[in-house]
């Protein structure tokens, strides 16, 4: 047993009652809301958010304890029609991720329904055993009667256990949905220690925090193919911490974009990150952001290694 069991195993035989634990993949279309919603339930930030499709590029753990229940929800890629090696990268990540999981949960745009990516999910999932979970995000936005009827169309082509009608974004229904997981996940001890929120290192989170800074930025100038990298942490003998990140991009003018005229976006960027570190981490942070051009770096397999992904032959 890992130092990490142990430290889970001594939290969990101080409950009383049987303890429950299990993964559950979350699983849906791109901006469905599964970030968003993996924030709400850990109740903390450990999956980054952005108006930009595809953000979320490998599985990332989100760890929550409800009553005596471990609940590892694994925010899984949206799943689309791939078009280069990354797009294939990530949807093989997300199908994984749903065959490794005890509980699969589907997320749907109520909003949206099933047109599109949405019909092609629930066909891939009629291949795959795990028992199957459906929950409408958005319903805020959207009568009662047209929920019901999507509601309908769903379980007609696939056998879902429950239906949950949920908002990401305000937290309704979302008890209901803890409560049924916390009963539902198969009992057995816990698999990490009762304080850990994450299982995604803190050089990469730092990563992330980057990124998603850059994607509010710039999602409309700047396009999909930019990657960030933590090269630098230094902890400080003064209780602070030195970060040196790269932001990789494609071509010249994709730098110039990032940079801004006389560096005012990449020093907004750095700053918004910046702040939002020094929270998660409770100590000061000195970020120094270095922005580099590499020609087809979605073509190469360090960078996939990088992001938690298999690189795709």
């Amino acid at each position: 047993m890992t130092q990490e069991e142990e430290i889970a195993a001594e939290a969990a035989a101080e409950i009383n009652g049987p303890t429950h634990s299990g993964f559950v993949a979350l699983i849906g279309p791109t901006n469905a809301g599964k970030s968003t919603l993996v924030n709400r339930l850990v109740g903390a930030k450990v999956s980054i958010v952005s108006h930009k499709v595809q953000t979320t590029r490998a599985i990332v753990r989100g760890i929550a304890i409800h009553d005596n229940a471990q609940i590892v929800f694994m925010d899984t890629p949206g799943i689309f029609k791939p078009r280069r090696r990354l797009d294939r990268a990530m949807v093989t990540s997300a199908w994984g991720g749903a065959r490794d999981a005890d509980l699969i949960v589907l997320l749907i745009d109520s909003e949206r329904g099933l047109r599109g990516d949405a019909e092609a999910i629930l066909e891939g999932l009629k291949e795959v055993r795990q028992p199957k979970i459906l929950l409408l995000n958005k319903i805020d936005r959207v009568n009662r009667e047209d929920l019901l009827a999507l509601a309908a169309a769903a379980n007609e082509k696939i056998a879902f256990e429950r239906t949950f009608m949920i908002s990401a974004e305000n937290g309704s229904g979302c008890d209901d949905l803890m409560d049924y997981l916390a009963k539902t996940l198969p009992e057995g001890p816990w698999y990490y220690p009762e304080d850990q929120i994450s299982d995604l290192p803190m050089r990469q989170l730092a990563a992330e925090i980057t990124r998603e800074k850059l994607f509010l930025r710039l999602h409309q100038e700047l396009p999909y193919a930019s990657h960030v990298e933590t090269e630098k942490w230094e902890e400080r003998k003064d209780g602070s911490v030195r970060i040196e990140q790269v932001i990789y991009l494609e071509r010249d003018s994709q730098k110039k974009i990032a940079l801004g005229k006389g560096g005012e976006t990449i020093k907004a960027i750095s700053t918004a990150s910046r702040k939002e570190l020094s929270e998660i981490l409770e100590q000061p942070v000195h970020l120094f952001l270095f922005v580099k051009v590499r020609e087809n770096w979605g073509d190469d397999p360090e960078r996939f290694r990088e992001m938690g992904l298999d690189f795709p032959k």
